[in-house]
């Protein structure tokens, strides 16, 4: 089945040697075959983009034949455990999920939460709004439902983002961007937060990364993203 993917094997290939992660192969390969073929894209070279939203509790997985989009859903993931509430992580142990624009930056086949995507939190944003002795770490999208500031989907589900996510690296994409977002930052929702008192600390973060979020659903790719002086989300490319 391995050979269905030609593009980049070493990384599968060392994936594949943990035991965790060949299971996760031979029992959604063909899953994940059937999700790509319906949207239209190559499984042997694609771009992937993942999608956060925490009061929906739902991951999103995108896919692209090319970095400049257009992306395609190819899956929905519902989240079973995400510890904290609506708003920035800003500190160790406040059991927040982060919010903002990351990347997967580590691929964990023997998690104590079964597989994980680790996130690269804290960006150079989150280091303008959090604890600057203690801001926290090591998030991760990861299965087992249980959350202490992650993201946790079940066992099954994190079997197939996790090899899609390997098949993307193997296929050459270096970086896999991750949007976490408090909720699906749309019209409707952003009239309620207009609503929010200016008083509210996160109010301006949330207008700022709504930015983020309009972006992708009227480009249809999620952009290069990097943070100012005032650690808001500004357009690179």
């Amino acid at each position: 089945m391995i050979s269905i993917f030609s593009v980049g094997q070493d990384f599968l290939s060392a994936q594949l040697k943990y035991v965790r992660v060949s299971e996760a192969w031979k029992s959604e390969s063909s899953s994940i075959k059937s999700k790509f073929k319906a949207a239209g894209i190559s499984s042997a070279g694609f771009y992937l983009f993942i999608r956060a939203f925490k009061q929906e509790k739902q991951i999103e997985a995108w896919v692209s034949s090319s970095p400049d989009g257009p992306f395609t859903l190819i899956a929905n993931y519902d989240v079973c455990a995400a510890s904290g509430g609506l708003g920035p992580k800003i500190k160790q142990g406040d059991l927040q999920v982060p919010e903002g624009v990351y990347s997967i930056d580590r691929f964990n086949p023997v998690s104590s939460f079964h597989l994980s995507l680790g996130i690269d939190y804290p960006n150079t944003a989150d280091l303008k709004r959090s604890d600057k002795a203690n801001p926290g770490g090591d998030i991760f999208i990861h299965g087992a439902c249980a959350s202490i500031g992650c993201l946790a989907i079940t066992d099954t589900y994190i079997n197939e983002l996790y090899m899609i996510a390997v098949l993307a690296r193997s296929s050459g994409q270096s970086k896999i961007p991750v949007h976490i977002f408090p909720f699906r930052m749309d019209g409707n929702a952003m009239q309620l937060v207009d609503r929010i008192q200016s008083s509210n600390q996160w109010k301006p973060f949330w207008e700022n990364l709504a930015n983020v979020y309009r972006f992708f659903e009227e480009q249809s790719k999620p952009g290069v993203w990097k943070s100012n002086t005032s650690g808001n989300y500004i357009l690179s490319n």
